[in-house]
């Protein structure tokens, strides 16, 4: 029994040691709270710490990951568009640029009439005028946008290509007076009606007849400051009328060609004898 008894005690004290280093290792103090009796530290073990406990001298095995740097966009990822896609929508009507492009002739001294907006036969006109001056193809249609840019950023008439003298346009209705190689006047006329043409050519100033005289071929027809430049029987001359409204938009003449007063008053001041004068085209009836 005695053995038996021995076995049992060394038994209970393995137990004791075993549940005491469990204890220390967990709080490195007593449960009662009193320190132990070993107060220098122990050497620390230079074996390998089991798998899972952070060694002291290791290094973590992973660094951090830190979040990710988001820089400012500051270059766009496509380029941006310089020019519009499609054509901007137009901001002004048809009668805006109509009454800017009449205000502009009538400055540099096309004549449209009564500026208004309203692109009328007289400023028809004026613009087969400015066609023939810049070297369009001369026609008596209606304004397009790009004529009207033309004549609203124009800032003087052309200077002419020809010598001076006097020129007589068929398909415009319109006469030129050309003086020390500028125009000088640009007005409107009526040449030959149908069966009385005017004809086409070239013929110098002969005659000068100033003030009234009546048609020596038709009675009651009264000529003002008449300019012969053609010698057919009868002689064919530039000239005034009794009354403005003869000097239709179109051919209304008897060979002659109809000046509207007080243009041919002027004309006349400014035109020797010897003048070229020149007369060409055809009026086409639409």
């Amino acid at each position: 029994m005695s053995r038996r008894h021995g076995v049992v005690a060394a038994a209970v004290v393995v137990s004791l040691l075993v549940a005491g280093c469990s204890d220390v290792a967990a709080s490195e103090s007593s449960p009662s709270g009193t320190p132990t009796t070993s107060t220098t530290p122990s050497t620390p073990s230079t074996s390998t710490p089991p798998a899972g406990t952070p060694s002291a001298t290791s290094k973590p095995t992973a660094q951090p990951t830190a979040p990710p740097t988001i820089k400012p966009t500051t270059t766009p990822t496509a380029k941006p568009t310089t020019k519009p896609t499609t054509r901007p929508t137009n901001p002004h009507n048809a009668q805006y640029y109509a009454l800017k492009v009449e205000q502009k002739l009538d400055k540099l001294g096309y004549p449209v009439g009564d500026p208004d907006g309203d692109i009328t036969v007289r400023a028809r006109q004026a613009l087969c005028a400015w066609r023939e001056t810049n070297g369009m193809p001369i026609t008596r249609k209606g304004l397009t946008l790009d004529e009207a840019y033309s004549v609203i950023n124009a800032t003087a008439k052309p200077t002419p290509t020809r010598a001076d003298g006097i020129y007589v346009n068929k398909t415009c209705q319109i006469l030129y007076q050309i003086v020390n190689k500028q125009y000088k006047r640009i007005v409107w006329i009526s040449t030959g009606a149908p069966g009385y043409d005017t004809p086409n050519r070239t013929g110098k100033v002969w005659r000068k007849w100033a003030g009234a005289h009546e048609s020596s071929l038709y009675d009651d027809a009264y000529m003002y400051d008449s300019i012969y430049f053609l010698k057919d029987r009868p002689g064919i001359a530039l000239h005034g009328s009794r009354v403005n409204s003869l000097i239709k938009p179109y051919p209304a003449s008897h060979r002659c060609v109809r000046v509207l007063r007080p243009q041919i008053n002027q004309i006349f001041a400014d035109t020797p004898i010897g003048t070229t004068v020149s007369v060409y085209g055809k009026y086409e009836y639409s």
